[in-house]
């Protein structure tokens, strides 16, 4: 932990992922450009109030997650700190691979608000277990009430691609949620066992020493959380499912903006099929494959070929690019109050 907080902030970590993003987005316009895309752009009163509803479903998002600090939290965390905790955690999944993500810091920034080390593990692992419980619970709904083409596209080869990494990604997180829910409410050491003897194996071994940091947090939650009541875990949920629900209602947001068909509930879903393959992508905060990824499977809701692509880039500025101009006015206060508080 100490190595993280002594490491500088360096403006690299925001603009490594611009350029991967800015640089996909621009070869795709320079592939794709179509002089009289532009011309059927026009400002009108249904554009507006589609870009004022994208950031009103974002800043639900936020809200929600905040919300989800506080009640875990028992209101420890005033909305001041809970708003710094959730900046911080958005920024560090922005310029961070998606697999790593901003929860792994968690513990760090809760810890400087003020919540104590263990408290502050048990949050963390809460939080990934409601996250992933979302993913694990909505995914099977969808496919239950939706054809596998209007979920993955009709791009025959692209779809094919799609599905084979969701449904692999999905058996992963699915048993990760398990092993998290026997971990947190069962039996922690029997998990912590399996963990530790898995990443014993040679192909494993490098990763030997996080793993074993985890586990230790993973018993310690345990006793922290464990006997906390199912009401209280359902509101916790319900606030999970706001926050995700709100993230995706911003393509529903743009799509109102910029297009007058399409199937809106079609739409919907399909955020969840991206955001899930999203999950494994080795560049920071997605960029480029976010973009690209948009574009193609999207591109069914628009007339005029290319429109999936600004839209994609509007996107992505809604749901990317502004948490890390939010990150970057943060962090440099953030870092100078607790500096000067530790001296």
């Amino acid at each position: 932990m100490d190595t993280v907080k002594n490491r500088p902030f360096r403006f690299s970590y925001v603009i490594i992922p611009v350029v991967i993003g800015l640089s996909v987005v621009g070869w795709l316009f320079w592939k794709e450009f179509n002089p009289d895309l532009f011309s059927d752009v026009r400002f009108s009163w249904r554009m507006a109030g589609g870009l004022l509803l994208a950031f009103v479903f974002m800043f639900g998002r936020d809200g929600g997650l905040m919300a989800r600090f506080r009640y875990l939290c028992d209101g420890s965390l005033s909305w001041r700190q809970a708003f710094n905790v959730n900046m911080l955690c958005e920024f560090t999944s922005a310029v961070t691979p998606s697999a790593v993500g901003g929860s792994s810091l968690i513990v760090l920034f809760l810890n400087r608000e003020g919540i104590n080390a263990g408290r502050s593990t048990a949050l963390m692992i809460s939080c990934l277990f409601l996250d992933e419980l979302f993913l694990v619970v909505a995914c099977p709904l969808v496919l239950l009430f939706f054809s596998l083409s209007e979920v993955f596209g009709d791009v025959s080869v692209f779809s094919e691609s799609v599905k084979i990494l969701f449904f692999t990604v999905y058996a992963l997180v699915a048993v990760w949620t398990l092993l998290l829910y026997i971990a947190l409410f069962h039996r922690p050491e029997w998990v912590k066992r399996l963990l530790t003897a898995l990443f014993r194996l040679p192909l494993l071994r490098r990763w030997r020493k996080p793993i074993d940091e985890l586990t230790d947090n993973l018993v310690e939650s345990s006793r922290q959380i464990s006997g906390k009541s199912f009401v209280f875990w359902l509101k916790a949920f319900g606030l999970t499912c706001l926050a995700w629900c709100s993230r995706y209602l911003v393509v529903n947001a743009l799509l109102l903006a910029f297009t007058s068909g399409g199937d809106q509930l079609v739409a919907f879903v399909r955020q969840l099929i991206l955001w899930i393959v999203m999950m494994v992508s080795p560049t920071p905060g997605g960029s480029g494959i976010s973009e690209y990824m948009f574009q193609v499977y999207y591109a069914d809701f628009f007339a005029v070929s290319g429109m999936a692509l600004v839209v994609a880039f509007v996107w992505r500025i809604i749901t990317y690019y502004m948490y890390l101009v939010i990150g970057v006015c943060i962090i440099p206060g953030w870092l100078k109050k607790f500096n000067i508080q530790e001296r």
